[in-house]
Order: structure tokens, then C-alpha cells, then sequence
């Protein structure tokens, strides 16, 4: 079977299409606004940066942005964006497998969807160990819309969903792609932090935690 990181490979530079739907166009005027926001001098790990459509937004505010994403032909687009302030580095690099240091913020945009269920919590468990105590994450992606979102083409006995896209090209492949409610992230971002905030727009939603103190990372009080 096809690999998520060979699908976004081959996606590479038709990528940024996603965003020139008309009807998405209003939310994505207040996301460009609100997300950034939420990492003003801040030290932010971005977690697959893609082809770094959010980069240069979050590097307007943060103090640094360290951009991961694991396809060298979406880094090469990235890379290519204008960051005036010269405050972003990008690496290759596994999601799974975090680079090492200690960030105050984290970002990742329409990753969480493509996260196999049973792999999440070993994911955020990794993701606490290079963020500070205090730091806020937050994670941003689509909601599921009938007649603007892929229809769904089917259900695996872990309970994950999966469209059927296709690329210019002509191929057509088969993508894991799930849509929690605002219940399902609440109570897993209770097990790995506090002061879980959520924002619902009409065909996006953004999700937000703080990192708790050192002796109660990884789910909750000892």
C-alpha cells in the first residue's frame, strides 16, 4: 500500500490548491489572523509544514519556527516563501521521531487527520517531551462537509476513515483521513495537558492545550 509521505510527495506541487476553494475563503481570512496569534514570541516547532503555506504566518510572530516535514519536495516549495525576519529553520524529519530540543509552542496543520487512531497518543507522548511546561500546542484541520469535502470511501476496524483522491496526473489514492469531534479531542488532550481550547469555523476547526508540569506529562496526575 501507498504511504502517506509518498501520496503528499507526488502531491507536492499541485498542494496549495486546497486552499482556493471560494467557500473556504472566509474562514481562512480569520485563521490567517487567529492561528498566528496564538504564537507571539514564541520558540514553535511546526509539525509537517507541507509546502509552508502557514510558515511565514507564524514566523511574522513567533520568535523562531522550526518547520519539520518529511517529503523533501514539499520542504524545497517551502523554502523557496520569503521569511523577513530570517527566523525559520526547516528539517527532514519523521513526526514520530522528533528532533531533539525544547520548544515553548507547537503547530501542526492537517496532520492530526492522517494520524492513525491507535498511533495518537504514543504521538502527543512524544510531542510533550520537546515542548516546555506551559507550552501551548495547537492543531488545526478540516471538518467534514458534505458537497466541499472528498466523500469518505471507507472505515477499518480501528475505527479510521479513508478517502479516494485524485491528483492532476491522473492517479488516484487512497488517504486516511479522520474527522474528530470536538468531544474525541477534548478528552485526549486531557490525558497530555490542561486548558483545552477549541474553535469551530465552517469548514475548519482549531484545537488548543497547554503542556502541564513535568511530573504530569504523559496522562494525567501521579
Amino acid at each position: 500500500m501507498e504511504t502517506l509521505e509518498t501520496y503528499y510527495a507526488r502531491r507536492a506541487a499541485e498542494y496549495e490548491t486546497i486552499y482556493d476553494k471560494p467557500e473556504r475563503q472566509a474562514d481562512l481570512a480569520r485563521m490567517r489572523v487567529d492561528i498566528p496569534g496564538l504564537f507571539v514570541d514564541k520558540r514553535v516547532l511546526e509539525i509537517a509544514c507541507g509546502t509552508g503555506w502557514w510558515t511565514p504566518l507564524l514566523a511574522a510572530q513567533a520568535e523562531s519556527v522550526l518547520a519539520l516535514d518529511y517529503n523533501e519536495e514539499t520542504l524545497e516549495i517551502a523554502r523557496a516563501k520569503k521569511y523577513p525576519k530570517g527566523n525559520v529553520q526547516f528539517r527532514q524529519g519523521d513526526a514520530y521521531a522528533l528532533p531533539a530540543g525544547r520548544f515553548s509552542a507547537c503547530y501542526a496543520g492537517f496532520w492530526w487527520s492522517h494520524v492513525p487512531l491507535a498511533k495518537l497518543d504514543g504521538f502527543l507522548s512524544g510531542l510533550n517531551q520537546r515542548l516546555e511546561p506551559g507550552a501551548i500546542v495547537a492543531f488545526m484541520d478540516n471538518r467534514y462537509v458534505e458537497g466541499s469535502s472528498t466523500p469518505l470511501s471507507r472505515k477499518d476496524a480501528d475505527g479510521n476513515t479513508y478517502q479516494s483522491r485524485r491528483l492532476a496526473d491522473g492517479s488516484s489514492h487512497e488517504v486516511l483521513k479522520n474527522f474528530p469531534s470536538r468531544r474525541d479531542l477534548e478528552a485526549r488532550f486531557g490525558r497530555f495537558g490542561t486548558g483545552f481550547g477549541y474553535t469551530e469555523y465552517e469548514y475548519y476547526w482549531v484545537a488548543t492545550y497547554r503542556i502541564m508540569a513535568a511530573t504530569t506529562l504523559g496522562g494525567g496526575a501521579r
